[in-house]
């Protein structure tokens, strides 16, 4: 007997992420049918990738349609949630590029409609779904290799590529700004590492240090975080430099009571080649795992989650409070450097 599997359908592809978030449920056994974007330079480049998905002329030919079961998209960020509360309240599932929302009524709304519906709203957060070396050190530390962890560090380098770039890239409301963009990943690993289901913002500052030129953008953001399982400290900027083989030099530190955890998502500078690094130090001596063979867990989990209405890829709570966390840090973050 054949396993069920999940129909799915894309609305928004303004950022290439969507292709990892396609890739990720078609490795989950999901089936692409039906995509819309109505950039159609945008739209050829995915038809040729995805020949099988048959474009359609309007959002509702996707939300009208009984047969598809998840909406996945990488739109513009303040379309994302917008879309994702119209996706709940057609009877479907939605899984969204990172950041899932750029204001707070966004949020408020998205919690309300969820709850109402009881539909799935959840966030791609690639940077630890997608990145093998982070999938073992959760699997690390829930078997105790490090104890109780207190604090982590999250490193968020990014290249900025500007001839790449679309305009709306530049404007602070459509991209939602550095800490509720990039640093969205790491809210979520932080909540994640430390077990925490209630966080505060300690403090928070952005700024634009090397791109006057367009003052609608931040290049550079750090935040401290509090929560009841731990702490927790991110830095986020646009400043990756040429000369690094890959976009960004990611990193992830997780303290523990009897040891730490360093992950270098991308890169290994001046040492082993490729990404998926982790090194592990604890009372037993200092370990590097290559974790290139390591499972991504996270569309065969929100696939079984569709099927069977559970919450094992994402809780919303987490969902949610990872994005409540960047969005209070950019809103209330101090403003440096013609920030």
């Amino acid at each position: 007997m054949s396993q069920p599997t999940v129909q799915f359908a894309v609305i928004g592809i303004n950022h290439n992420h969507i292709n990892g978030q396609v890739n990720l449920m078609l490795r989950a056994g999901a089936t692409l049918t039906t995509f819309y974007a109505p950039e159609d330079d945008l739209a050829a480049t995915f038809a040729q990738t995805y020949p099988q998905a048959r474009r359609v002329s309007t959002p509702d030919a996707i939300l009208d349609d009984p047969n598809i079961q998840l909406v996945v998209s990488a739109g513009i960020p303040a379309e994302r949630a917008p879309l994702g509360i119209q996706v709940m309240q057609h009877g479907k599932d939605y899984m969204s590029d990172k950041p899932g929302f750029t204001t707070l009524d966004q949020l408020a709304e998205a919690r309300r409609v969820q709850a109402e519906t009881g539909q799935i709203f959840s966030i791609c957060y690639s940077e630890r779904f997608e990145n093998k070396a982070t999938v073992k050190a959760g699997e690390l530390v829930q078997a105790g290799a490090i104890g109780r962890v207190v604090q982590t560090i999250g490193l968020g380098p990014h290249r900025i590529n500007l001839p790449t770039r679309p305009a709306w890239f530049f404007v602070k409301e459509q991209y939602g700004g550095i800490l509720c963009d990039i640093a969205s990943h790491q809210m979520d690993q932080f909540l994640f590492f430390t077990g925490s289901t209630q966080a505060d913002v300690v403090a928070s500052q952005v700024a634009n240090y090397k791109y006057p030129q367009y003052p609608g953008l931040e290049d550079f953001g750090d935040a401290v975080l509090r929560g009841n399982g731990g702490t927790g400290y991110v830095r986020v900027d646009w400043y990756t430099p040429d000369g690094l083989p890959t976009w960004g030099d990611t990193r992830l530190t997780v303290l523990g009571t009897e040891g730490y955890i360093e992950v270098r998502k991308n890169a290994d500078i001046a040492g082993r080649p490729g990404a998926n690094h982790l090194f592990l130090v604890n009372h037993q001596g200092v370990q590097y795992h290559d974790c290139n063979d390591v499972e991504l867990p996270y569309g065969r989990q929100l696939v079984n989650d569709i099927l069977n209405r559970t919450e094992t890829a994402m809780p919303h709570a987490h969902a949610f409070l990872a994005s409540e966390l960047a969005l209070k840090a950019e809103a209330q973050a101090a403003r440096l450097g013609g920030a």
